[in-house]
């Protein structure tokens, strides 16, 4: 019997760069760490709709060969999971049934999916990644949610190690899916509306990050409006991003998905003792301490992020005190620390 078999998005022997299979992969590893690689089972949900087709065979297994079984799927795998898992429980009592939820979701989503809820409530446990998201789900009369929050195993630099910028043009990235939804119209107009009001170059601005599949014609447009002060840097492998990010003044999160969870682009900046500016979403407090780690803006306004960022270009040592508090913060978002309550549960 193994102690676990994890039902995710792997893809294995591919470069995702999204949050759900970094989590995944990262989880696995830290199993594999732990208990050895003959007492973890892993099934891979990347694919098409075979891949659920493969659903109700690939729970069978997990439950006959593992003691806890451990899921990480996005909406439509979810609602394919979490009712086979509640109905083979039936028949398997003594195994533990674990959802980790990835990004920050999951409570309006069961609002529309009463069946779902329901199956879920059966679980042993439900961890979610912000105390904002746990408080929403008890609402919603849950009692078998914990906090665990997103995590990344990455280099943390020391305090010797920051890079300090203390001259213009100010150095800020985007370090996300480039998608419209993620807010990156909005930076390159704050830089470009600040660059033109004052008359010179304050921000060079550099866009990283996979183009979101469905958005490429956009983007592509956009492009043919950059100005020379904004860039496109193309993707940065999972194992480099600190290598990149450390030589920037600021990280910019304007995000217009309310329901954000905790941003992996975030812990990355922290590693790399680099502050953010961020909209406000749902679970920003949950992750930016104001004044500490980085600023905040009210969701969606453009004319706030406008106006902050050039309130720092004015005073840049606001930011430059953050710098040592960043990498204090990674140390909430690693592997071990956050993994901790899930291994606990098993």
């Amino acid at each position: 019997m193994k102690k676990a078999t994890i039902i995710g998005h792997f893809a294995e022997k591919i470069e995702y760069l999204d949050g759900q299979t970094i989590k995944t992969r990262i989880i696995a590893e830290e199993f594999r760490h732990k208990w050895g690689n003959k007492q973890i089972a892993k099934i891979d949900t990347h694919g098409s709709i075979k891949t659920f087709l493969k659903a109700p065979f690939q729970v069978l297994q997990a439950l006959q060969s593992s003691k806890n079984i451990i899921i990480l799927p996005a909406h439509n795998g979810l609602r394919v999971y979490a009712p086979l898992l509640k109905i083979g429980h039936i028949f398997f009592q003594k195994r533990k049934l674990h959802y980790v939820v990835i990004g920050g979701w999951l409570p309006e989503f069961l609002k529309r999916h009463w069946f779902t809820k329901r199956c879920l409530k059966a679980f042993n446990a439900i961890y979610v990644e912000t105390n904002t998201m746990k408080k929403a789900l008890e609402k919603q009369d849950f009692t078998n949610v914990y906090v665990m929050s997103n995590c990344k195993d990455l280099k943390i630099l020391s305090s010797e190690e920051l890079v300090y910028q203390n001259e213009e043009p100010y150095r800020l990235c985007t370090f996300s899916r480039v998608m419209k939804e993620k807010g990156i119209e909005d930076a390159i107009n704050a830089v470009r509306v600040i660059n033109e009001k004052v008359g010179r170059v304050i921000y060079k601005l550099d866009i990283y990050g996979p183009i979101d599949p469905n958005q490429t014609e956009w983007f592509e447009k956009i492009q043919t409006t950059f100005p020379k002060y904004v860039s496109y840097k193309g993707t940065v492998p999972s194992n480099k991003s600190v290598d990149v990010l450390q030589n920037y003044f600021l990280l910019v999160f304007p995000t217009r998905f309310f329901t954000e969870g905790i941003p992996g682009t975030i812990i990355d900046a922290y590693a790399a003792g680099v502050p953010v500016v961020a909209s406000k979403w749902e679970n920003f407090d949950d992750v930016i301490d104001e004044g500490v780690t980085g600023f905040g803006f009210s969701f969606k306004s453009t004319s706030e992020f406008v106006e902050l960022l050039y309130c720092i270009a004015k005073k840049p040592q606001m930011v430059m005190d953050l710098k040592k508090e960043c990498i204090k913060k990674a140390q909430y978002f690693t592997p071990d620390k956050a993994i901790g309550i899930l291994v606990r549960k098993m």
